[in-house]
């Protein structure tokens, strides 16, 4: 159970994937201008993280690794997080039109945002079991929502606030994140190095 516990806390905070690893950061910028926005994209991330590492777990220990076709990972992973989002993206164009239109473009980008193709990878390389796949995949998209919907937040306020006028729009965006990256460094050493 502390095994399990270190993963997920490493995954969320010590190496969060937006602000340590710096994967993700397409939608983590474009979508994190509204709270709202952002939670639903953190749910979708969530969602396709989670379904993306276990299949890919699956096909990995039970096709390539058999058949000795593991060159084939990259491509097969890549197939595996499109048709998953190709998934999520209908669901929610269903269940939620009025998110769709608010996530427009970052949704099908989830299919190329390396956070999700690095979880896969990093599962194969770390030689997690399947319950440790599950947990790494559930810190790493807790780990993803945090930052984006903290994000968003800080963005919200920085909507109100006088910013001056060399640091409006992307400039300050881009250094509340960096700011926000060094906050997280805080958390180095709270899990044990694995």
């Amino acid at each position: 159970m502390k095994e399990i516990f270190v993963i997920v806390l490493m995954a969320m905070l010590t190496e969060n994937f937006v602000l340590a690893k710096f994967l993700g950061i397409c939608p983590f910028l474009g979508v994190s201008k509204k709270t709202s926005t952002a939670l639903g994209m953190s749910m979708a991330v969530l969602f396709v993280m989670m379904v993306a590492s276990i299949l890919t777990f699956l096909i990995h220990h039970f096709a390539l690794v058999p058949f000795r076709a593991e060159y084939l990972q990259t491509i097969v992973f890549i197939l595996v997080i499109a048709s998953t989002v190709q998934l999520t993206e209908m669901a929610i164009q269903k269940m939620s039109p009025s998110l769709y239109q608010a996530l427009g473009i970052f949704l099908p980008l989830i299919t190329t945002n390396c956070a999700v193709l690095g979880l896969a990878v990093l599962n194969i390389q770390n030689d997690y079991r399947l319950l440790q796949v599950i947990f790494y995949a559930i810190g790493a998209s807790g780990g993803f929502a945090l930052a984006l919907i903290l994000f968003a937040g800080l963005r919200e306020k920085l909507e109100l606030a006088e910013v001056p006028q060399a640091f409006r729009g992307p400039a300050i965006a881009l250094v509340t994140a960096g700011i926000l990256s060094l906050a997280f460094m805080g958390f180095t050493g709270l899990a044990p190095a694995s």
